[in-house]
């Protein structure tokens, strides 16, 4: 794959960051990308791993004592107490919205023990969702050599953390009060783009500055983040308000339509019929047309069996597989039987030899 490859007519200069990514979250396609697997720090969008631990391992009502261990850590804070008591959720608050390195710290402890257990269950996680780009060594995103991202591996983490409620609850949130704290989210965008519900936002020196950002409108959530972007903000809107406005999701396929149909070698019948065996949908611009392909030969030997599973149809927009799709067959087709010959027939053959 290229280095950069732009598919939003936004022009090439129009995102700032050195490294991008936007994708629509319900069909699975890629709308912008520009080094979207280079590695790199991730700040404190590290976070998005974090929170997503706590909300699918730990229970959130939970009330724990914070340790001294979690107080006067580096960085944003939410100014942690010693011995205070919080609940987890009022932890993932001050995690998510004021960015408290102190609530990561915390949180890793409560859930994973210690702060290089909690590690190693965030890069559990992160094998499972196949982020092959991403290494963590912390919870909360302070520079080390050996915790690192992509854009696309922040994208796929986000869209897939997007979908908890718990998780969705937290970084959604505008203003919260957690004891005599009030917390507003760093995230801007909740203010400025229609539909805005998330994410994370993250800097530090050596990283730049980072976004991952999510807005849903009409049943359509785009993901979007950029790194190392002096400009996040308004890059942000600009590919949220291009996504939405350029791209419609429609449906490509249903099930049972007729997508094509293969000879049958030593069938009763010559060929038989291959149906969709589910819907598909997908992001498709007006000026588009998507088409389909069935691989492999084009034929089979008999029998076929009516609903049986005949591999799959390819999505193609502009030549490229953008999906697939399982297919089945459409009819029964037996094999043919071979012709009984007559005694005389026989007689005649054997006479004849």
């Amino acid at each position: 794959m290229l280095a950069a490859v732009l598919f939003l007519p936004v022009g090439a200069g129009a995102v700032s960051a050195r490294r991008a990514y936007a994708v629509d979250a319900v069909s699975g396609r890629v709308l912008y990308e520009k080094n979207p697997t280079e590695r790199s720090l991730i700040a404190s969008t590290t976070k998005i791993m974090t929170a997503l631990i706590v909300c699918e391992q730990c229970n959130v009502l939970d009330r724990m004592r914070i340790p001294k261990e979690a107080v006067g850590i580096e960085g944003s804070s939410m100014y942690l107490k010693e011995g205070e008591v919080l609940t987890l959720q009022e932890l993932l608050y001050g995690l998510m919205l004021s960015s408290g390195n102190d609530a990561a710290v915390a949180l890793a402890i409560y859930c994973g023990g210690t702060v290089e257990g909690f590690a190693e269950l965030m890069n559990d996680k992160a094998h499972n969702l196949g982020l092959t780009g991403t290494h963590f060594e912390n919870p909360n995103g302070l520079d080390s050599p050996g915790h690192y991202s992509t854009a696309k591996d922040l994208g796929t983490l986000a869209a897939y953390a997007m979908e908890n409620p718990i998780f969705y609850k937290t970084v959604s949130a505008k203003n919260v009060k957690v004891g005599d704290r009030y917390l507003t989210n760093h995230n801007k965008l909740l203010w400025r783009v229609a539909g805005a519900d998330g994410v994370k936002t993250g800097f530090t020196k050596a990283a730049g500055r980072i976004l991952v950002s999510s807005a849903t409108r009409d049943g359509r959530r785009i993901i979007a983040v950029t790194i190392d972007d002096p400009s996040d903000w308004s890059d942000h809107a600009a590919l949220m308000e291009e996504g939405f406005s350029r791209y419609a999701i429609g449906r490509i396929v249903n099930q049972g339509d007729r997508v094509g149909t293969v000879e049958v070698v030593g069938g009763e019948k010559r060929r038989v019929e291959v149906l969709a065996a589910e819907d598909f949908d997908y992001s498709v611009a007006p000026e588009e047309h998507p088409c389909l392909a069935l691989p492999g030969p084009g034929f089979i030997y008999a029998p076929a069996v009516e609903g049986a599973d005949a591999g799959v149809v390819y999505v193609l927009i502009e030549g490229k597989a953008v999906g697939k799709v399982p297919v089945v067959y459409g009819a029964t087709i037996e094999q043919t039987q071979p012709e009984e010959k007559s005694f005389w027939k026989k007689l005649f053959h054997r006479g004849s030899g």
